[in-house]
C-alpha cells in the first residue's frame, strides 16, 4: 500500500474512534508547536502540521493511534499490520 493510501486509511481510523484529523499550518503560530492529540470543546482533535512528508505523518498519527483502544473497532488488515510492526521498538 502506498504512505497516501496508508495515511488516508490512519485518518478514516481516527474519524471511526471520533478523533478529527485537521492538517493545520503550524509554521505561522509563532510558537514552537508540534502536531499531536488534543481536545478542544470536548472534542478530539489531532491537528497535523501540513509542511510534514507524508511519512512523518504517518508516523506521528499511528503512534497516537496505537495507544487508543482498537479491540472494537474494525481496523482493515495492512493497518493494524502497519501500526504492530511500527510499535515495536
Amino acid at each position: 500500500m502506498k504512505p497516501t493510501q496508508l495515511y488516508q486509511h490512519l485518518k478514516e481510523l481516527a474519524v471511526k474512534m471520533d478523533i478529527t484529523v485537521a492538517e493545520q499550518n503550524m509554521r505561522v503560530t509563532g510558537v514552537n508547536a508540534k502536531s499531536g492529540l488534543c481536545i478542544v470543546k470536548d472534542q478530539k482533535m489531532f491537528i497535523m502540521d501540513k509542511h510534514l512528508t507524508v511519512r512523518e505523518k504517518l508516523e506521528i498519527l499511528a503512534n497516537c493511534l496505537r495507544t487508543l483502544p482498537l479491540d472494537d473497532i474494525y481496523v482493515m488488515p495492512a493497518v493494524r499490520k502497519y501500526l504492530e510492526r511500527t510499535g515495536r521498538s
